[in-house]
């Protein structure tokens, strides 16, 4: 539904508020984008990929000298 207007102000007001919108949706944009950039980082994906299996391998080391 359209909103109607009863001055040249209020379409003023609405425009400036969807321009302030559209700002702040920009820079959460950005954000998202950086954050998932440093997660597809190759470097971290071999660095969180070897300290997951090798903590599992201290694990199964350490059950294996008990056992």
């Amino acid at each position: 539904m359209k909103p109607k207007y009863n001055s040249l102000e209020e379409i003023q007001r609405d425009l400036k508020r969807y321009k302030l919108e559209q700002q702040i949706a920009l820079e959460e944009l950005k954000s998202v984008k950086g954050e998932i950039k440093e997660q597809l980082n190759p470097t971290r994906i071999v660095k969180n990929t070897f300290e997951k299996y090798s903590s599992w391998y201290a694990i199964f080391s350490f059950l294996k000298k008990i056992f």
